[in-house]
Order: structure tokens, then sequence, then C-alpha cells
């Protein structure tokens, strides 16, 4: 293990809080640590990520009812990183007005956030790069934030299958130029990717 990816290791085994959840930028606390948000459609596994991430089985609230995340709420991990686990969007199972709200949370997130240093842009590898993944791909593009693309719940495809949807998804974001080069396969169940994924994130705590 290179000594980049131990302190990977170490820094994701510290103590992880949950901070607040809030409905409303109004009700965030202000943070001074580098912040990292995870956004993607609803029921892609942000939450099931953000706790394999920092091995804690039930940090983030894990649903299987798309939709469910209605907030903002942010993970203190020491004093070191603030995560943030954002609504999910284009679930179609909801009202147009709590779908505007969702997503203008979100875009005013992005934009007045000072301290957010990166987001992670969960894409579902069984259903690809969707509609709703290009207008908050458009989004990050406008607001300037660095993307890391992560390819979600890999382990229910065969090599080949995603490998091709690892590239159509590589050649769909290579004209944002938020979006970072390097896309992420994961697997919060078989804890393929969290590694890597850890030691993208520490760069950031290292800043």
């Amino acid at each position: 293990m290179t000594r980049e990816r131990e302190f990977a290791r170490k820094l994701f085994a510290r103590q992880c809080e949950f901070v607040a959840g809030a409905a409303t930028l109004d009700a965030l606390p202000v943070s001074r640590l580098p912040e990292v948000a995870f956004v993607g459609r609803s029921n892609v596994g942000k939450s099931s990520l953000i706790n394999a991430l920092t091995g804690r089985a039930a940090l983030a609230r894990v649903s299987n009812t798309p939709g469910r995340t209605r907030q903002i709420n942010l993970f203190s991990l020491r004093d070191a990183l603030m995560l943030a686990d954002l609504p999910g969007y284009g679930f179609a199972r909801v009202s147009k007005a709590e779908a505007r709200s969702w997503n203008g949370l979100i875009q005013s997130y992005l934009r007045t956030r000072n301290m957010l240093r990166r987001v992670v842009l969960l894409i579902d590898a069984r259903r690809g790069f969707m509609t709703s993944d290009e207008e908050v791909m458009s989004l990050l593009d406008g607001a300037a934030v660095a993307t890391q693309i992560v390819l979600t719940k890999c382990d229910h495809l065969a090599n080949v299958a995603l490998a091709d949807i690892s590239a159509g998804i590589a050649r769909a974001t290579e004209n944002h130029p938020a979006a970072l080069p390097n896309l992420i396969a994961s697997s919060a169940e078989s804890g393929a990717g969290i590694a890597d994924l850890q030691l993208v994130l520490s760069h950031i705590a290292a800043q």
C-alpha cells in the first residue's frame, strides 16, 4: 500500500458524525472544512456510498423509496472533510412544485457554498448517463465546480457491459469542463472502487 493510500485509509477510518440536515440553505451551519457534495438521481445510492466510504453501516440513512431524501445532510469527518448528501433528482413520482424546490435548493447550494471543493456525481451503472444527469452536468459547468463522476452498483454488471457503459459516459461528459477525466466504478456492496474514491477525496483534505 502506497503512503497516499494509507493516508486515505486512515482518514476515512476517523470518526464521522452527522452534523445537520436542512431543507433551506439558511438552516445549514457555516463550515470551515473543505466540503464534498454527493449528487445523483434518486435511488442512485448516495447514502450507501457515503456509508461505505466511512465504514459506517448506518451513518447516512438508506431508503429503497426514491425521492426520500428531501434535504441536505452534512457529515463531518473529524477536522478534515465535510460530506454533503444532497437530495436526489429526476424522480418522476413527485409533484412539479417539489421537483422545482429540490432543484432550486441544489442550484443555490452549488453556487453559494463557499467551502465546496468537489462534487461527486453518481451515475447508476445499470442505467447509464440520462437526460437529467446531462442537465445537472451543465449546471455544474456553470457553477465551475470540479466534478468526479462515480458509477454505482457496478456489481450488477459483467465486466464487458461495465466497460461499455463507462466508455459511453466518458464520451458523454468529455465536452463538460467541470467533469474530471477519470471515472470511478464502484459498488457499496462489494467495496469495489471505494478505496479509489477515498484516495481522490483525501487529496482535497490534504490541501
